[in-house]
């Protein structure tokens, strides 16, 4: 993939990756064909819906389950979110574990291709 292509999917997803990660991700792209690097990019969780689950179901722990921590989705559901406490606490946090799990996603595939 040329170097304007792997800009053009950074910038468009740069919001779902935390800052430091970006030139590690944007290392995995150049190594990558453009069409995989969309479909990879296109599988990336959106920070913003989680925090909307987050604030409107997360007693559930439906926030966790988006963004793929089963445990603590579980967790979340048989307390009812830590009987609010962990609902609460996790309205701030579930933004950047969101984009920590989509990083650890990218790092992961970008193990398996290399």
């Amino acid at each position: 993939m040329d170097r304007n292509q792997v800009e053009q999917l950074i910038v468009l997803n740069a919001d779902k990756i935390p800052a430091y990660g970006l030139n590690n991700v944007r290392a995995l792209l150049e190594g990558m064909d453009y069409c995989e690097g969309c479909i990879l990019m296109t599988q990336l969780k959106d920070p913003t819906i989680a925090i909307i689950l987050s604030v409107l179901i997360g007693t559930l722990g439906v926030d966790r389950f988006y963004i793929g921590d089963i445990g603590m989705g579980v967790g979340k559901l048989i307390t009812c979110g830590g009987l609010g406490i962990w609902w609460i606490i996790d309205i701030f946090l579930i933004m950047n574990a969101t984009r920590e799990k989509n990083y650890e996603r990218l790092m992961m595939i970008g193990s398996r291709r290399f």
